[in-house]
């Protein structure tokens, strides 16, 4: 079954604003929210669906690449999210706690969890994202490439194990939530008693609390420290493009969540070869012999070289076409062509002896320009040729 437009899931358009997508996520989860909908299956479908919409298209990144590729380039090998929209409500309330000021609207009149980043009840951090730039050739962009990166990043305290605490026993129960990591409060309206709840102050919603920190991290759980991390990058990325890698980013304090690693694609431009699109451009320089009497020449390409005929009176600016020598669309097996752009080369000095016989073939009736109605010009070949 394939999977629904993400704006179409929304209501929402592609120009729509960030604001514009999050309050048609919020009407959306309020309405569907499995609280309001006890035991119906379908409108926690919805539930979750709109929240995989809304996952991909609040972020600028990947809803750039949701925007280019469509499903395909926000997959689970593109995106490092959900992949498919397998999403439990931990993730959701985990991920958009933030949609309804960091805890679940409905909590007050259901006294359910949910609410910032949370594991069994207790918030829990989230480690900030980093960003880096990988550069590749074109060759590297032709067939994908496996890239080692060495990352100055926050990592776990190999000392406490991220936990911030000197040893076991420095850790104890927070006294303030009873380690819930939330406090409640109930006030009287006039529609009767309301519950609320909002993050333990004390121990910021752990629910635990150091007694004694580490002498290493001071009780962060973190440290400066450098990693090496494994890039695949798929075939028939482009320039300005961005992967994302979860969990890849700084490590968060007292054993949270890790960020992402956000990867920016920059092209090393090629020594003689163009891109165009999924398209690889070169430019064949002849000699005004070899285009009147033909040859057979080598050209170069992004898998090497590649043998071509070029027929007798070819002219300057003819386009010649190789299926399939350009470049593979992401996660598709299509590829684009390579795109031979014809340039006659004339001498710009000459001996007296090319200069007496060219002298002899200029009133030559055959070295007479005569152009034929059927002869496209340049910008009729470029159209025809990247239709």
């Amino acid at each position: 079954m394939s999977k629904r437009d993400y704006y179409d899931i929304l209501g929402v358009s592609k120009s729509s604003s960030a604001d514009e997508i999050k309050k048609a996520y919020r009407k959306m989860a309020i309405k569907y929210h499995p609280d309001k909908n006890p035991g119906d299956k379908a409108a926690e479908d919805k539930f979750k669906e709109a929240a995989e919409a809304y996952e991909i298209l609040s972020s600028p990144e990947k809803k750039q690449r949701y925007d280019q590729f469509g499903h395909a380039g926000v997959g689970s090998s593109a995106s490092g999210g959900y992949g498919g929209g397998h999403m439990n409500m931990d993730d959701i309330f985990s991920n958009f706690g933030d949609i309804f000021g960091g805890h679940n609207p409905f909590e007050s009149f259901f006294g359910g969890g949910g609410g910032g980043q949370q594991r069994g009840g207790r918030r829990v951090a989230k480690g900030t994202n980093l960003r880096i730039k990988v550069k590749l050739t074109l060759e590297e962009i032709a067939h994908g490439a496996e890239k080692k990166i060495k990352v100055n990043k926050l990592i776990v305290c190999k000392t406490c194990d991220g936990s911030g605490a000197k040893d076991k026993s420095s850790v104890s129960t927070c006294g303030t939530c009873g380690g819930s990591g939330q406090v409640r409060r109930v006030t009287n309206t006039i529609l009767g008693q309301m519950q609320t709840a909002s993050t333990c102050p004390t121990c910021n919603g752990s629910g635990q609390q150091i007694t004694s920190k580490c002498n290493v991290c001071h009780g962060d759980g973190v440290v400066r420290g450098e990693e090496t991390i494994t890039i695949n990058i798929p075939a028939g990325v482009s320039e300005g493009m961005q992967l994302s890698m979860s969990g890849k980013g700084n490590a968060a304090p007292n054993g949270g969540i890790p960020g992402d690693l956000i990867i920016l694609i920059e092209e090393t431009p090629h020594e003689t070869l163009k891109r165009e699109g999924n398209n690889i451009v070169y430019d064949l320089h002849l000699s005004f012999v070899d285009a009147a009497l033909g040859m057979s020449i080598e050209v170069p390409t992004i898998d090497g070289k590649a043998k071509i005929k070029i027929e007798p009176g070819t002219q300057s600016g003819k386009l010649l076409r190789l299926k399939g020598k350009g470049l593979p669309e992401v996660n598709s097996y299509h590829r684009g062509d390579e795109i031979i752009h014809i340039n006659i080369w004339t001498p710009k000095a000459l001996s007296s002896e090319e200069r007496s016989t060219l002298e002899k073939l200029r009133e030559s009736p055959n070295f007479k320009p005569q152009p034929g109605k059927n002869d496209k010009n340049f910008f009729e070949r470029m159209k025809e040729y990247f239709e």
